[in-house]
């Protein structure tokens, strides 16, 4: 597995501790904090959000499909959000969205911007903020008030306290995916904004600590050039006869998230499974690709076809 990402991503380093408890082997490929992205235009289409996985000539968008990859190459169910059952699945589809934009609000700090400033330069620095704020104002999810957003964000602090009483992760004796929906949002207001509040919950310390202290995984650094030629150099993996039947299979069409950074990509949709849609881009310079993006959160859209 590559990972597209960049280091204070919150969203990859969810992935990057995930990959820490599953153990595997993967490459980084960094890009920037903002568009343009064109490895990533290349790979994804139009898709902005970040991580991006890539195997090969499959690209994997959101990192709800790209736990779902880390659980099969694992072999830990546990990892994968469609394995939880109902209230999990509500839990971490809550955390991933509206508590990470709290926790965002709530804790932002001129220590996260200082260690923002350290990674890029001043142009990218503003041109970031000004990105976000355009991303916020066509978001179906705003920003709640601040002193709100941190009241919200103390409780679910409260909650996750009283869930590590009595077991070593959320739901049971081994990390799962809600986990991780919880930790990288905790990670962004305890070690990038380094928000004090977060020092009052001790088992919310202990349980972030114990997430990290298994490492990242087995990573090896790779060039923009690298895994382009990686997705050139192979096909797209085959897709089951049983995930090749729905009645819009072949149609042209286009995906977006449905929350915020709407921006879509456009393919001819050549696999739908219960959890994800799977589109082919044939593209000049890299053939064709399959970018996998899941159902939950995602808008499909057909297209009209132009000749």
């Amino acid at each position: 597995m590559i990972l597209h990402h960049y280091s204070l991503s919150p969203f990859s380093e969810k992935i990057r501790a995930m990959l820490g408890t599953a153990n595997l082997p993967w490459q980084s490929c960094m890009t920037r904090e903002l568009p343009p992205r064109p490895v990533l235009a290349a790979l994804a289409g139009g898709y902005r959000k970040i991580p991006v996985a890539q195997i090969g000539a499959d690209i994997f968008c959101d990192s709800r499909v790209i736990a779902s990859e880390i659980a099969a190459l694992s072999g830990k169910p546990e990892l994968a959000l469609e394995s939880a059952d109902d209230a999990t699945q509500a839990y971490a589809n809550e955390t991933d969205l509206y508590v990470f934009m709290d926790v965002l609000t709530a804790s932002a700090t001129l220590t996260a911007a200082r260690k923002m400033l350290a990674t890029m330069s001043i142009r990218d620095f503003v041109g970031f903020f000004v990105d976000r704020i355009r991303i916020g104002t066509k978001a179906k999810v705003k920003a709640r008030d601040p002193r709100q957003a941190k009241q919200r964000v103390l409780a679910h602090l409260q909650a996750t306290e009283l869930r590590l009483q009595s077991q070593p992760y959320l739901f049971g004796p081994q990390a799962s995916y809600a986990d991780f929906s919880t930790y990288h949002s905790l990670w962004i207001a305890r070690d990038v904004a380094e928000w004090s509040a977060i020092k009052d919950f001790p088992r919310v310390m202990a349980w972030m600590d114990m997430l990290q202290a298994v490492g990242q995984g087995r990573r090896t650094d790779i060039t923009a050039a690298q895994a382009l030629q990686m997705a050139r150099d192979v096909t797209p993996r085959a897709i089951a006869e049983a995930h090749q039947q729905d009645a819009r299979i072949g149609q042209l069409v286009s995906i977006a998230p449905a929350d915020y950074a709407r921006d879509a990509t456009v393919g001819r949709l050549v696999g739908v499974t219960p959890q994800r849609w799977i589109i082919a881009r044939d593209t000049p310079d890299l053939g064709t690709l399959h970018v996998h993006f899941p159902q939950p959160g995602y808008t499909l859209r057909a297209l009209a076809e132009t000749h």
